[in-house]
């Protein structure tokens, strides 16, 4: 028997991908998100991601799918190019777009966890910027990455493909602020912010090993309800002139000097970023 083959952009798959790419309140509704791209499929493949339902086009590459032990359990269609051009949220399709479970377990809070660092993003709605944010916390191990609301949709498209399948194998919550503060308090990780106050010191004098650092909103910064729980504010020094950093690499340099610092106590060498 050949491959399962749809033509028609109306076949009620292909509208269930649609909205899997376009509304998340039906990704929190059916518990499931969409991934475009042989490298997202590869990734979910290697991390144990639960993939539903694969759409590919002719001579595209699935990895290890083409393996007869997987055929049972999830469903491969093959589709036109002009169908894959429906139903990708990329403008310019790569062969492939799939269907993923999310696990309520890898989402739900602990009741406890290990002191060390982590960190935390409040209100960064960006999607680019919550990906990029995520595969940095993933290049320098960071431990868990914690979502308060008003952030961009954890797995929506865009940010999926930010972070380059990074959801698959870290450790991500989506919490609000007082679950948060319980759980950081049960584990001793003092909570520090990127921002100005009394406070405020050099971010390479901060001492960052095994504390939760703040990354605020794009516009806004961290917000009020947010500074008044944490310890301390930390700064990145700039020139006079700029304003501001991106998000995505004010986190990059904060998640740098955790990894410098924890590595200071002696857990290691140099911290390796390759380019």
């Amino acid at each position: 028997m050949g491959p399962e083959v749809i033509t028609s952009r109306a076949n009620p798959l292909c509208t269930h991908f649609r909205k899997l790419a376009s509304s998340r309140a039906y990704r929190e509704e059916t518990g499931e998100f969409l991934c475009d791209s042989p490298k997202l499929l590869r990734e979910a493949e290697l991390w144990g991601g639960e993939i539903h339902a694969i759409l590919y086009t002719e001579g595209a590459d699935l990895y290890a799918f083409n393996d007869a032990g997987k055929d049972g359990l999830i469903r491969k269609v093959r589709v036109s190019e002009s169908v894959m051009e429906a139903v990708s949220p990329m403008k310019t399709p790569q062969g492939v777009v799939f269907s993923c479970r999310w696990s309520p377990e890898r989402l739900r809070l602990p009741n406890q966890m290990e002191p060390g660092r982590c960190l935390v993003l409040d209100g960064v709605q960006d999607p680019g910027n919550v990906g990029a944010i995520l595969r940095t916390a993933d290049a320098f191990d960071c431990g868990p990455v914690f979502l308060l609301p008003g952030c961009a949709d954890l797995y929506s498209p865009k940010t999926l493909r930010a972070a380059m399948g990074v959801q698959f194998r870290r450790l991500i919550y989506q919490c609000t602020l007082g679950e948060l503060d319980a759980l950081l308090k049960g584990a001793g990780i003092p909570l520090y912010a990127t921002a100005l106050r009394e406070d405020t010191v050099d971010v390479r004098d901060a001492g960052l090993a095994g504390c939760a650092v703040v990354i605020g909103s794009e516009g806004r910064g961290v917000s009020q309800e947010v500074l008044t729980l944490c310890e301390k504010t930390i700064k990145i020094p700039m020139s006079p002139r700029c304003e501001s950093l991106n998000a995505a690499v004010a986190a990059a340099v904060v998640l740098w000097e955790m990894a410098r610092d924890d590595l200071g106590k002696g857990q290691g060498g140099d911290p390796i970023c390759p380019i």
